[in-house]
């Protein structure tokens, strides 16, 4: 039975999670791209949104980066550079502050998101939902942070990276090398899956709007100066230019 539900969790669950924020994102973004919305309350309560908003997402980003960097390097990469016990010590300390700095900032949101009569007005279910999870989800990474100092060897970052690089390549290992991790890496893996799976249908998709596509764009924007404006909306409708 155990064998099974870990399979169940960290084999299949997984490609659920990555297909659904795949397609869900895809498919939101081609047909209600111009309906979603951030749903900002940035005019209430606004020093605490700017403290909160700022440190949650300086925080958000490093770990979305280190985690991508450091699960999907291969071994045989880093250690050209770094020993596994190194990279094991600077993964602890970075994801220390970052984890740190990010969660004083969801809790700043969340505090406002709940607390705050007016803004808790203008938050759906979902907001609320999301907010709790990825606050759930902060507290149980800065939890295993013992438990890494405990394992300074890196056999446990190894375990977790061959499992995350063994479902990117579609090769997952053997869910029975999960089995003897300790339970918040267990509920952290499985949290973190669960967001890419509710992803796409919350808040989080405006993600996809952010103006990144300009970076990209060829040729000229053509610009009016108001003595241009003034002039053609001054002259007669059947007065021909050069007239």
């Amino acid at each position: 039975m155990r064998d099974s539900i870990f399979h169940i969790l960290f084999v299949w669950y997984p490609y659920v999670c990555v297909s659904a924020f795949i397609f869900g994102s895809v498919i939101r973004f081609d047909r209600e791209q111009y309906s979603w919305r951030a749903s900002s309350s940035q005019l209430l309560r606004r020093r605490q949104l700017a403290w909160g908003s700022n440190l949650f997402h300086v925080g958000i980003l490093f770990l979305l980066l280190g985690h991508t960097v450091g699960l999907l390097t291969p071994k045989a990469v880093y250690t050209l550079f770094l020993t596994v016990e190194q990279k094991q010590y600077i993964a602890i300390v970075a994801g220390g502050i970052a984890g740190t700095i990010c969660f004083i900032g969801l809790t700043l949101l969340l505090h406002r998101r709940l607390l705050d009569a007016r803004v808790r007005q203008t938050s759906t279910y979902m907001d609320l939902a999301v907010l709790i999870i990825l606050w759930v989800q902060l507290s149980i990474g800065l939890l295993t942070l013992p438990f890494s100092f405990a394992h300074s060897d890196g056999g446990v970052m190894l375990k977790l990276s061959g499992w995350a690089q063994g479902i990117l390549t579609v090769q997952p290992v053997d869910a029975k090398t999960l089995q003897g991790l300790d339970w918040p890496y267990l509920v952290h893996l499985v949290l973190g899956m669960t967001i890419f799976l509710i992803f796409p249908f919350s808040r989080l998709v405006h993600i996809w709007s952010a103006p990144v596509w300009y970076l990209g764009r060829r040729g000229y924007q053509v610009v009016r100066t108001r003595r241009d404006l003034t002039a053609h909306t001054s002259r007669s409708p059947t007065q021909h230019p050069a007239e």
